[in-house]
């Protein structure tokens, strides 16, 4: 067993208030975990309105079908038209069976 995490950070250029911010987020947020059942949670920049950052977790059999799942999510932060990836970092920790 495999549990990925990725962490992104992300510039919402559109954003002029932290309003704005929220919504855009959880759109993202929303969709994300719906489609790919992983946690995702704001972690960084609670108080700037145009950026933030991300921690995606997912646990798989395989880190290459994790890594899959983060792609896969990336696209959503892409196709939202609203966020800019702006860095990302992916560690994957192994569990074995004991």
């Amino acid at each position: 067993m495999v549990v990925g995490v990725w962490m992104v950070e992300l510039h919402m250029p559109y954003a002029q208030n932290l309003k704005d911010k929220r919504n855009i987020l959880q759109s993202i947020l929303t969709k994300s975990r719906s489609r790919y059942n992983v946690s995702i949670a704001e972690l960084g920049y609670h108080d700037k309105w145009q950026r933030s950052i991300m921690g995606v977790a997912c646990v798989d059999s395989e880190s290459c079908r994790a890594e899959n799942i983060f792609s896969a999510i990336r696209k959503i932060f892409e196709e939202n038209g609203m966020v800019i990836v702006v860095k990302e970092n992916i560690n994957f920790y192994s569990l074995e069976d004991r």
